[in-house]
């Protein structure tokens, strides 16, 4: 059986085997309704699957040796996983020795030679482990293009500031924002006609990951907050506003910060307090925010706030009484600020200190009588958290290509110290624990890439699933981020906990993805979970 060969039959068994499960669940959970009673076996669910289209998108793009690598690891973790955790989904002993019989378990386990881990990082190591994996599509010269120019950007003006940022807990410098407006990355995502350049969300991905690579917060994520109110306006806002505000955010002339979650409010959206109510102001009409609002990433540096608020009074229609507001505000480069309007509104900050992600700072926000004219709603009443969500299913997809960023810079990190650490008379690199961590690294980085261009992809040609594969992009390369980047600490030994050497910093920065645009539990139960078991994919 040839490699390729290999890697189908693991997926097929491993494909059937969760068919099952998901058959199980649907009907326990009531196609989704009753999924709070089995919350654990829907995470774990749901987290097999993501694993799954990982190992499928990478058998579709990568070298067959590689593809049935992955396969076969996906397929015994998952078998291990059901072993462990059957009787919540249902599936007895026997019903697991059915499906996958012994000679298949076998071959396997006879696939997952730690060798072959080790030939892998000796393939990667040849080049430093940097990403030369081709692309593949009819814009594949394009996007080839596009990563080389990132990559140089990256390494000339990100790397050289990153750590400093990193340690200083600094801001963003004002010329790297303008260095990446004229490069254009602020306006990917938005049409020609609107000031953009248009691009796809595979393009999107492919520069956010090289951009992480630098620095995760200082230049990768500078780009998601742009993306997030682009794609809401996108989505519900009039000709006018589209004219008005794109154009302005593709060109970086205006920042942007979000302003969704609460101090008390995390993943539960539809609980949302912060309230908006209609007033007049010198003539105009408008709204009167009053509320606090937490975690807003750049919000003191940021020209304009994407804001979700209560525009209805009765929390009992939830997310129905949910609009989404542009609200301008003064930038203030501090830690802290206080904005008082003419007419007496009060807008207040202060960041918060985080074990890593600096160089944008999130905010905890109070407004108090903040007015904001009438115009800055974004389409229409108590439509706001549905925009919102076109842009977070936007946000989840670029999280995923900051994550493999993230990890690939923690591999390469790894493989030149390897290089250049001896130990016992030689290079570390040469040791077989080494190799086979190293191997283990970059094979899971690649089945982080494969899968959050898959999700692009999707999601460019207007997929129904392509929202779902946004999600699971999501949670796999977070979790691959952070692996990898405790893989190659550990790697580093003790000089891995100094913070001069970068993988300190990777570390991290790697343990808020799991968290941002989507808690991971809340992502594998409320949104994985939900449309897997409702029909939904």
């Amino acid at each position: 059986m040839t490699a390729d060969q290999q890697a189908q039959a693991a997926l097929h068994t491993t494909a059937a085997l969760l068919a099952r499960v998901r058959q199980t669940l649907t009907e326990r959970t009531a196609l989704g309704r009753d999924i709070d009673a089995h919350q654990v076996a829907v995470r774990r669910y749901a987290g097999l699957e993501a694993r799954l289209k990982a190992a499928q998108a990478l058998a579709a793009g990568a070298e067959p040796e590689t593809a049935a690598l992955f396969a076969a690891q996906t397929a015994l973790d998952a078998l291990h996983t059901l072993e462990r955790h059957g009787a919540d989904v249902g599936l007895a002993p026997a019903a697991l020795a059915d499906a996958v019989p012994a000679e298949q378990r076998a071959a396997w386990a006879a696939t997952l030679s730690e060798a072959r881990y080790r030939a892998l990082a000796e393939r990667g190591a040849a080049d430093g482990f940097v990403n030369h994996a081709p692309i593949a599509g009819d814009d594949a010269d394009l996007l080839l293009a596009l990563r080389d120019t990132t990559r140089r950007f990256a390494a000339e003006r990100v790397a050289p500031i990153a750590q400093r940022i990193h340690l200083d807990d600094l801001l963003v410098p004002e010329d790297l924002i303008a260095g990446m407006a004229e490069l254009g990355f602020f306006g990917m995502s938005i049409p020609a006609e609107y000031g953009g350049t248009g691009m796809s969300n595979l393009a999107m991905v492919v520069a956010t990951e090289e951009l992480s690579a630098a620095s995760l917060p200082a230049a990768g994520s500078l780009i998601t907050r742009p993306e997030v109110l682009a794609k809401a306006l996108l989505a519900g806002g009039s000709e006018a506003q589209k004219h008005r505000w794109l154009g302005p955010v593709a060109r970086g002339e205006l920042m942007v910060g979000v302003a969704v979650t609460e101090p008390d409010t995390g993943s539960d959206v539809a609980a949302l307090r912060c309230r908006a109510t209609p007033a007049e102001q010198d003539g105009v009409a408008g709204w009167r925010i009053d509320g606090a609002k937490a975690w807003s990433t750049f919000a003191g540096r940021a020209d304009v706030l994407a804001l979700l608020a209560r525009t209805d009074a009765d929390l009992t229609v939830g997310h129905r009484g949910l609009s989404l507001f542009i609200v301008e505000k003064e930038r203030c480069l501090g830690h802290d600020f206080d904005l008082v309007q003419p007419g007496g509104g009060r807008l207040t900050g202060k960041a918060d200190r985080t074990l890593g992600y600096r160089g944008m700072h999130s905010f905890t926000l109070q407004f108090e009588r903040w007015f904001v004219p009438g115009d800055r709603l974004l389409g229409e009443a108590g439509r706001g958290f549905y925009y919102q969500m076109a842009g977070f299913s936007a946000g989840r997809l670029q999280t995923a290509g900051r994550a493999t960023g993230l990890a690939q810079a923690s591999l390469e990190a790894a493989g030149r110290y390897a290089v250049d650490r001896r130990q016992f008379g030689r290079p570390i690199g040469e040791f077989q624990s080494t190799a086979y961590e190293l191997g283990v690294m970059a094979l899971n980085t690649a089945a982080a890439r494969a899968l959050t261009h898959a999700a692009a992809r999707a999601m460019d040609a207007g997929a129904p699933d392509a929202g779902l594969l946004a999600a699971m992009a999501k949670l796999y390369a977070c979790r691959v981020a952070v692996e990898v980047s405790q893989r190659a600490q550990l790697l580093h030994g003790g000089w891995g906990y100094a913070e001069e050497f970068p993988v300190a910093r990777y570390v991290a920065d790697a343990l808020v993805l799991p968290i941002f645009e989507g808690v991971e539990p809340i992502l594998e139960l409320k949104v994985i979970g939900r449309q897997l078991l409702g029909g939904g994919a």
